[in-house]
């Protein structure tokens, strides 16, 4: 019974250490990133609505030419 209080302490005390080892090697690498400005951020975030908007109404239009298209196809063939 005690070798197995003993191998439960390990792991426990292996686990602390290995947890503790990965949060200081993520600290230090998000030392290393490189951030982007806030001009950046704003510029990219601005192409993303731009290009989300656009395919936005691009699939719009294309959703409802297909609509009319198939409505027409149905009653020209006796549906």
């Amino acid at each position: 019974m005690a070798e197995n209080f003993n191998e439960s302490t390990e792991r426990v005390g292996n686990w602390f250490t290995r947890a503790r080892r990965f949060l200081t090697e993520v600290r230090s690498e998000l030392g290393r990133v490189t951030w982007p400005t806030r001009r950046e951020v704003w510029a990219t975030t601005v192409v993303v609505i731009l290009v989300s908007t656009l395919f936005g109404v691009y699939l719009y239009i294309v959703d409802i030419s297909l609509s009319r298209i198939v409505s027409w196809a149905y009653s020209a063939l006796g549906g």
